[in-house]
C-alpha cells in the first residue's frame, strides 16, 4: 500500500506592525508571494503615519490579506496575543509569526515546512539585511553558555540542518495550532521585550519540539546592542538606549526568570544589571529605573510602562 503524503498544512500569517509603513508594504508584498500562505492577519497597533488607511484600502475586496486596528498601542506582546487568538478563529493548522521590519527570503516558507513532521515551534535565523554574514540576535548554542553572532558558526553548530531547542520568537517562527491551544496565546500585559522569550520558555515546559532551521532566513535591519560585552568580555547584557525597552525588559526579565529558573537566576540577572549600569556603562539612574519596573511587574502591576509612551 502507497504511503500518503502528509495533508499541506493551512499556513496562516500573522503580522504585527506600529508606525512602520513602508516596512509593513514590502513584508505584505513578499508574504502575498509566498505559494503555502493561505492568509495574512495584520494587526495594526494603533499606528499614526497611515498605516490603518493603507490596510483598510489594500484589504477592500481580497481574501488572502485581512487587517485589524486596536483601538490602543498593546506593543508586540497585546499585538501578537491578538493576532494568534484571530488566527485560531481563521482555522489555522500553522501560524507564520513576525514583525513588520523582517523580510523572509522568498524559499524562507518552504525550507521552515520540510521540518514539520518533527517541530512544533521553530524558525529561522534572523540576519542582519546590510550585513547577512552576521545575526541581527546572537543565539547562545545548547549545551553551554557560548553565544555567536556570525552566520558561520550557526551554521557549524547546526545537526541535520538545525539547532535544537533554540528559536528566536515572532521572527518568522511557526507554531502549532495543537501548541497553541495547549499553552496559550502570549502575555498581552507584558507589552514588549520578554513576551517572545516567555512564550518560548511556555512551550519548552509543555514538551515542545524547538529549533532553528538554519537554512531558512529573515532578513531584518539591525538592532544595535544587543550582547553587549561586560565584565572584561565574561557575559554580555542586552542594552537599550531606550527607557521604555528596558524598563519592560527589567520588569518581565524579572518575572521570567522567578517563574521558570527561580530566584537565584533573578539574583545574577539583578547584579549584572547593577554592575552594567554602574561601571560598564555608567547610568545610574538606570539602576533605579530597573529596581521600580521589576517591584510593579512582581506585585502584579503593569500599567508602569505607559508615561514612556506620550
Amino acid at each position: 500500500m502507497t504511503e500518503q503524503p502528509a495533508p499541506t498544512p493551512r499556513v496562516v500569517a500573522v503580522v504585527v506592525t506600529f508606525n512602520r509603513l513602508e516596512l509593513l508594504q514590502r513584508l505584505v508584498a513578499r508574504l502575498v508571494e509566498v505559494p503555502d500562505v493561505a492568509e495574512v492577519l495584520v494587526v495594526d497597533n494603533a499606528s499614526t503615519d497611515g498605516t490603518g488607511e493603507w490596510l483598510a484600502e489594500h484589504t477592500s475586496g481580497r481574501a488572502d490579506v485581512h487587517a485589524r486596528t486596536l483601538t490602543e498601542n498593546g506593543g508586540g506582546a497585546g499585538g501578537f496575543h491578538d493576532g494568534l487568538a484571530w488566527a485560531l478563529e481563521r482555522g489555522f493548522d500553522l501560524a507564520w509569526m513576525m514583525d513588520d521590519d523582517g523580510l523572509p527570503e522568498p524559499e524562507c516558507l518552504a525550507t521552515l515546512l520540510a521540518q514539520r513532521e518533527d517541530l512544533d515551534f521553530w524558525g529561522p535565523v534572523v540576519v542582519d539585511e546590510a550585513a547577512p554574514d552576521r545575526l541581527v540576535f546572537p543565539i547562545r548554542l545548547p549545551g553551554g553558555t557560548r553565544v555567536v553572532h556570525a552566520m558561520a558558526d550557526v551554521t557549524a553548530a547546526a545537526v541535520h540542518g538545525v539547532i535544537p531547542d533554540v528559536v528566536i520568537p515572532f521572527n518568522g517562527v511557526l507554531v502549532t495550532r495543537d501548541l497553541v491551544e495547549r499553552i496559550g496565546l502570549p502575555r498581552a500585559e507584558f507589552f514588549i521585550w520578554g513576551d517572545d522569550v516567555e512564550y518560548l520558555w511556555r512551550a519548552r515546559d509543555a514538551g515542545a519540539r524547538v529549533a532553528t532551521v538554519v537554512d531558512a532566513k529573515v532578513h531584518h535591519p539591525s538592532v544595535g546592542e544587543l550582547g553587549t560585552p561586560m565584565m572584561g568580555g565574561r557575559t554580555t547584557y542586552n542594552h537599550s538606549p531606550s527607557d521604555l525597552k528596558h524598563y519592560c525588559m527589567a520588569r518581565n526579565n524579572t518575572l521570567n526568570l522567578r517563574t521558570y529558573r527561580g530566584w537565584p537566576h533573578v539574583v545574577m540577572f539583578w547584579v549584572k544589571t547593577v554592575w552594567f549600569y554602574l561601571f560598564t556603562r555608567p547610568r545610574p539612574a538606570r539602576v533605579v529605573l530597573s529596581a521600580r519596573a521589576a517591584y510593579a511587574g512582581l506585585r502584579g502591576d503593569f500599567t508602569g510602562h505607559r508615561r514612556f509612551l506620550t
